[in-house]
């Protein structure tokens, strides 16, 4: 797993090296207890769904002023770290503690908030074949984790004290790092309390001064991402992945790029699949010779957050030898620029709700 604590460090790393040499530095404290359902996303899980999951969400979220560029552009965010404890009341799932980074958008003048977070947990009752075998949503004791948090939000009403109420919805997957992972989702309702520190201290928001017209010529790309996986059997091992892509972007305006690309995948555990079928389901026609390599074309968005980006594509496997999930497939995740050249990335391909990895990545933006 501690390519999951690569992943952790990846993000955190992108959000402190992102806001140096800032000078404001004012911050709010909050806290949000909530309860909720899990959403039956997959039969598979509704022997778990047996309560109402409940927790604590506390966040440090540190204030931007429109010092950068990027700031003003997108309406002065927040950024920060959450800590989240849910207790998901079934004896099968256990508990799971995340670590997350974040940012907050506002909306509606600044009264609507908008929370996007990105991390990993800690589960205390992972899938085991002989003690708990019942948990066939967390195949292994650390998560990746997501969250979602919409909330009205009212800042400073009396001495540095405020309210905030709304919804959250929170995803826990391994992203098929080991099997099982049915994965859940949590939709909650919180209410909570948060503290502006020097609340009569606060600068004003610096407007930008930026030229909005921005045009840049099509940049090409190449990458390259790896990582380890196993199939939906459990128990039949992990194994690498290699993927190269190759793509054109077109940056829209100063946020916005678009893309198209091809991907050429490497997926040792369909090797596997292919042999394991071939063998223990002669019924399903599997010869084992199928080859298990794939290639794709895709279009994608990238949206750019400072040295940050927010990546999202759509394939189709234009060679498909041997049927897995479909021919359509899916990507999201985030990158960090290193100048204007260099990039890593951290990202999730899926086949819709059924993840297949996280790949981690680096690349070359020409």
């Amino acid at each position: 797993m501690k390519r999951n604590l690569t992943l952790i460090v990846f993000l955190f790393s992108g959000f402190l090296w992102s806001q140096d040499n800032e000078t404001s530095k004012q911050f709010t404290l909050d806290v949000n207890p909530f309860v909720g359902s899990i959403l039956l996303h997959n039969p598979n899980i509704s022997h778990l769904i047996t309560g109402h999951p409940s927790g604590l969400i506390l966040s440090y979220n540190r204030k931007t002023f429109g010092e950068k560029a990027w700031e003003s552009r997108y309406n002065y965010p927040d950024w920060g770290f959450s800590f989240i404890y849910q207790d998901m009341k079934n004896t099968s799932l256990g508990d799971n503690y995340g670590l997350y980074a974040h940012y907050n958008f506002y909306f509606l003048k600044r009264h609507l908030n908008l929370r996007i977070g990105q991390g990993i947990a800690y589960n205390t009752n992972p899938y085991d074949k002989e003690d708990n075998f019942r948990n066939s949503a967390y195949g292994s004791d650390l998560l990746s984790t997501t969250y979602m948090m919409l909330n009205f939000k009212k800042e400073n009403l009396f001495k540095g004290l405020g309210i905030q109420a709304g919804i959250a919805l929170i995803h826990y997957s391994n992203a098929n790092f080991k099997a099982p992972n049915t994965s859940t989702n949590t939709l909650a309702f919180n209410i909570g309390t948060n503290y502006l520190i020097d609340a009569a201290d606060a600068p004003e928001y610096i407007t930008s001064t930026e030229d909005k017209a921005f045009t840049e010529h099509i940049k090409y790309n190449l990458a390259f991402r790896t990582g380890v996986n196993e199939s939906d059997i459990i128990g039949m091992g992990q194994f690498p992945f290699y993927i190269v892509s190759a793509y054109a972007d077109k940056r829209l305006n100063r946020k916005s790029a678009i893309q198209v690309g091809t991907d050429v995948f490497f997926s040792k555990f369909l090797e596997e699949l292919i042999y394991f079928y071939s063998v223990a389901f002669p019924e399903l026609d599997v010869s084992g010779d199928e080859d298990w390599k794939r290639v794709g074309v895709f279009v994608g968005h990238e949206l750019f957050i400072n040295k940050m980006s927010i990546l999202t594509q759509l394939g189709y496997y234009v060679y498909y030898p041997f049927d897995f999930e479909g021919r359509v497939y899916n990507r999201i995740g985030l990158k960090r620029y290193f100048g204007d050249t260099f990039y890593g990335a951290i990202t999730l391909k899926s086949h819709a709700a059924a993840a297949e990895a996280v790949e981690f990545g680096i690349g070359v933006r020409l």
